[in-house]
């Protein structure tokens, strides 16, 4: 038997009505906010990745799907996540020279070769958001501002906002010094990626989840404590933001974010209860993002926020208990010119905007019953032979019993 690939998952009937509607609250929340939809392809140029992402990121060196191109001598890979594709698609259509800022949303699945676990697939779903043009704490506390919304609208009461700094081309050169010395006095506790690390990326230490290496970076120098001015007031800014708007938030320098591109303000939203994989939603600002790829100079802040994982804190809380649509109206059907009466009937009634059901696998008519009531039809009208002559048939409410007699061919329901 052929079964799924590893690390992915088969999203049934009865599951998608929840999917549904966290997505439709994402929907209607961004466009509160003024984003509009983008939806870029599935792959893309390697090299969007490898520029964008950072190669000295996990992502890039180890979780990538990429594979050669057939028609073309050219490598591609399968989108890790959503950022470098919506700055690749607003430089390649020209949208750089718009009115700023620049607000898009997506809802997309993403790639990675990664461990499955909880809250953590090889290919995961992202609602994601970008906003350009702005150098602004305004536009950093409404992208934060929009992620709560939606967290708050699902009812998820057990996540919190954790925000940082870490700061920009100016001030980063002496906190990667000073995080260069500090953990190097300490290399020999240090994982082998980490030891990698050091020297490629020592930002990342701070969020390794080695015991030792994670024991190690509590007493490593804060990023606070080494922002230039500008960044220093940027930050302040924000937080004073966020209390004026009523988000609570900690401060916590070990947020630093897994992607290269990050500058500035980072952000997670991290959910008690869930287990290891419990940041729902992270992101920052990228401000020399736009500009390395080939656009001009134009800063960007946003955020991607994993379905999957909000769905488990969602049901930790016990708020996954969603319900899809139940019929109308079922249907009863006794013999073959009944059968034909009832998928008149059902169509009619579904071009006026009715969702109705009728027989279609010949069950007997007690079985029909049954199936009506399983599927939890409003009502059920039956029809034979003698309704067909009459041109009448009784209407019955399964929830009181009530019967009311109606014309086959002009009811309304």
């Amino acid at each position: 038997m052929i079964q799924k690939i590893k690390g992915t998952m088969d999203i049934l009937p009865g599951e998608t009505p929840l999917w549904r509607y966290i997505e439709g609250i994402m929907r209607e929340e961004a466009e509160k906010y003024g984003y509009g939809e983008i939806r870029t392809p599935t792959f893309e140029n390697t090299e969007l990745f490898v520029r964008g992402v950072g190669d000295t990121t996990d992502v890039v060196q180890k979780e990538m799907y990429t594979f050669a191109d057939r028609d073309e001598d050219r490598s591609i890979s399968l989108r890790p996540e959503g950022t470098a594709s919506v700055v690749r698609a607003l430089i390649e259509n020209g949208k750089c020279s718009d009115p700023m800022p620049l607000k898009y949303y997506y809802i997309i699945s993403c790639f990675r070769h990664e461990k499955p676990q909880a809250g953590r697939s090889r290919e995961f779903y992202q609602f994601g958001t970008e906003m350009f043009g702005s150098h602004s704490p305004a536009s950093d506390a409404t992208a934060i501002a929009l992620a709560n919304s939606v967290l708050r609208r699902l009812g998820l009461k057990n996540v919190k906002l954790h925000i940082n700094s870490i700061g920009c081309k100016e001030c980063r050169p002496k906190y990667r010094e000073a995080l260069v010395r500090y953990f190097d006095s300490r290399k020999d506790k240090l994982c082998d990626t980490c030891k990698t690390r050091l020297d490629k990326n020592p930002l990342r230490l701070l969020d390794c989840k080695n015991p030792d290496c994670a024991e190690g970076a509590k007493a490593a120098p804060r990023t606070t404590e080494h922002l230039c001015e500008s960044c220093e007031k940027n930050f302040s800014l924000l937080k004073s933001a966020l209390d004026g708007m009523g988000i609570d938030y900690v401060v916590d320098s070990s947020i630093v974010r897994g992607l290269d591109y990050y500058t500035g303000t980072v952000f997670e939203f991290i959910a008690e209860g869930i287990g290891a994989q419990s940041t729902v939603c992270g992101g920052g600002r990228y401000d020399g993002l736009v500009s390395s790829l080939g656009g001009p100079e134009l800063p960007g802040i946003g955020f991607g926020m994993g379905i999957t994982r909000l769905i488990l804190a969602m049901r930790e809380a016990g708020l996954d208990n969603i319900e899809g649509a139940k019929p109308k109206l079922y249907i009863a059907a006794m013999g073959e010119s009944a059968m034909l009466k009832a998928l008149s009937i059902a169509e009619r009634l579904r071009k006026e905007g009715v969702y109705a059901e009728c027989d279609v696998v010949g069950r007997s008519l007690k079985a029909q019953m049954k199936y009506a009531n399983k599927i939890s039809a409003e009502y059920t009208l039956i029809v034979g032979d003698s309704e067909i002559e009459s041109g009448k048939a009784q209407l019955r409410n399964m929830q009181s019993g009530e019967q009311t007699e109606v014309e086959l061919d002009s009811f309304r329901i």
